[in-house]
């Protein structure tokens, strides 16, 4: 919903229940704005507002354009995306009602030092995978620097991604894409997966997204807490963790052709992955220059 078309397509809080039968689709129905709202704007909680559209181009766009009117914690969930955006402009498109594509506005405050919002999205992706873990009973990990994982017949796909950008000078946009019931037949690419190719125990979106978001509430409430500091806020070790990238030899390629290969053995301060290459050196590279992160071979 960008200004321009706004008017045609103002929000309706019953249109979130109503723009077509609950029961059209019995494998994909839409979401419920009322359930979702009622569970989640709570008094003191992080999320202000919740606002479910049955298609745009990118939540991400729509939300940083109306940034500066919304108050910290502002989300707004898509049916569906036409114009879904991953990093370096790189597209994501799937069936209507198939994932989760939705955006949060968060404002950090004067409390968190500018350079250490590098952080929020590797925050977002901790909290996305211990709260899709919880509601979807599937062992998630993490592909430095903003892929959701699973595992589909043994072997590691991606099944979300997420994408941080700058609104303003006080407030980050955070698109978060999860492929939820997306069938075989439907994968983009081979290299994707979604939850129910993973055996979820639950494809039903409408937890699927209350988990997700009371989560990063919980992360992002430490790690402000923590003045943004990763290693007080456990974010740094819980990505860590749950980082399938680590202790693989992988090629880190970069802008101009240039390229490095070796082994992840850390996250930085800066949330820089460290790679120990075959001479001897230690080389840190962050998300923002990263064109392309593959194994080795």
């Amino acid at each position: 919903m960008t200004p321009e078309n706004a008017p045609e397509n103002a929000h309706d809080p019953a249109h979130d229940d109503a723009h077509e039968s609950r029961w059209s689709d019995l494998e994909r129905p839409p979401l419920s704005g009322t359930v979702l709202r009622r569970a989640l704007l709570q008094p003191g909680g992080l999320w202000t507002s919740l606002e479910i559209v049955p298609e745009t181009g990118s939540t991400n766009s729509d939300l940083a354009a109306r940034a500066a009117e919304l108050e910290d914690g502002a989300v707004l969930v898509a049916e569906e995306q036409t114009a879904g955006r991953g990093r370096l402009d790189r597209t994501w498109t799937s069936p209507p009602r198939s994932g989760l594509f939705f955006s949060v506005l968060l404002k950090p405050g004067a409390g968190v030092p500018v350079e250490r919002w590098g952080w929020l999205p590797l925050l977002t992706g901790v909290a996305a995978a211990t709260g899709l873990s919880r509601a979807a009973g599937v062992d998630m990990s993490l592909k430095w620097p903003n892929d959701l994982l699973v595992k589909v017949d043994g072997e590691e796909r991606k099944t979300g991604g997420i994408l941080a950008e700058r609104a303003g000078d006080d407030a980050v946009v955070i698109g978060i894409g999860i492929n939820v019931t997306l069938r075989a037949d439907e994968l983009p690419v081979p290299a994707a997966g979604s939850l129910a190719l993973a055996n979820a125990v639950s494809t039903d979106r409408d937890p699927l997204l209350r988990a997700v978001l009371r989560s990063l509430e919980q992360w992002y409430g430490e790690w402000r807490k923590a003045g943004g500091d990763p290693a007080a806020s456990g974010v740094q070790a819980a990505y860590t963790a749950g980082c399938a990238t680590l202790g693989r030899t992988v090629r880190a390629e970069l802008p101009g052709d240039r390229s490095v290969t070796g082994e992840a053995v850390a996250l930085d301060g800066d949330g820089r992955l460290v790679l120990a290459t075959g001479n001897g050196t230690r080389e840190a590279v962050s998300a923002g220059d990263i064109v392309h992160l593959r194994p080795a071979d």
